[in-house]
């Protein structure tokens, strides 16, 4: 698989939710809130999570067990949008520890899981970081 501009971009866009999730969830955490940090974080997650799950429709791996070239990991995709979708529903009915749960799952399970996963040897990003990587060693 060649890096091409629409893997460049799902790549960062899901490096920045990587590390834009902590700080929504940290802003809403604990005695003292921050909810301008938390509400500007937040949206700009979810615009991220967008981006990653809508760009992750368009790349297609043939080599890998697949359907039409989508590939297990695509499920994310829809586990991505039924969670951004619970998550603003259980925030517009004032169900702010559903929104929490949601929000903290899926960034467990879209940003971290799924980020290992992508580091495996035999993925296209696992081979550029352990190629790179233990080329200096």
């Amino acid at each position: 698989m060649h890096f091409t501009p629409l893997i460049a971009l799902h790549a960062t866009a899901a490096l920045l939710a990587v590390l834009t999730g902590p700080v929504a969830l940290w802003a809403r955490h604990g005695r003292i809130t921050r909810p301008r940090l938390h509400r500007m974080f937040g949206y700009a997650w979810v615009v991220l999570m967008v981006i990653t799950a809508t760009s992750a429709i368009f790349i297609r791996d043939f080599g890998l067990p697949n359907v039409a070239g989508f590939t297990p990991i695509h499920l994310l995709v829809v586990v991505t949008a039924a969670y951004l979708f619970a998550a603003f529903r259980a925030l517009a009915r004032g169900d702010i520890p559903r929104h929490r749960r949601c929000m903290q799952r899926l960034y467990m399970g879209a940003c971290l899981v799924a980020g290992l996963f992508t580091l495996l040897p035999q993925r296209a990003m696992g081979q550029l970081v352990w190629g790179t990587w233990l080329g200096w060693l």
